[in-house]
């Protein structure tokens, strides 16, 4: 596998793998300060009704980027050896838009609240997950590595109202 020198910037035409992970040339690219919720699972709409959140997320973020020149600034690697990078479309940081989209989480353990400012003007505005109930992504994970079922992880006591 290559690796980016972190030094540098990466940009190109992206493909958009899940919510928050991109592949430019190759390279994969996992979004900074944000997670988003997985593909299998599933959030509850304000009417109560299960959508794939994770899905709507991936789609969303593909159709934000239309084609666009993505431009990511690598800071670090993570686990699985994707870049970790703050990626912009146009000046737009794509964490940011989608956690204001109500797409992605703040998640405060490595984003240091960079993106709690927005997160709380989604959940004010209802905007994504917000407008329903949705389980965190990590717990969501976490729910899947215990008991392995999609379903069961999805929509538990750990649901956000």
């Amino acid at each position: 596998m290559s690796r980016v020198a972190l030094s540098g910037e990466l940009s190109g035409q992206a493909s958009v793998i899940d919510g928050d992970t991109l592949e430019i040339r190759g390279q994969r690219i996992r979004l900074w300060g944000i997670d988003t919720p997985e593909s299998t699972q599933l959030c509850r709409a304000d009417d109560s009704r299960p959508y794939r959140c994770g899905a709507k997320a991936a789609n969303e973020l593909d159709a934000f980027i239309a084609g666009r020149p993505v431009a990511c600034a690598p800071l670090s690697q993570d686990q699985y050896g994707r870049t970790v990078a703050s990626c912009s479309v146009n000046g737009i940081d794509l964490g940011e838009w989608l956690v204001r989209s109500g797409l992605a989480l703040d998640w405060p353990q490595f984003s240091k609240g960079r993106y709690a400012v927005v997160q709380r003007e989604a959940d004010r505005a209802g905007r994504g997950v917000w407008a329903g109930s949705y389980v965190a992504p990590w717990l969501y994970r976490a729910c899947l590595r215990a008991q392995g079922s999609p379903t069961n992880c999805s929509d538990d006591a750990n649901a956000h109202p």
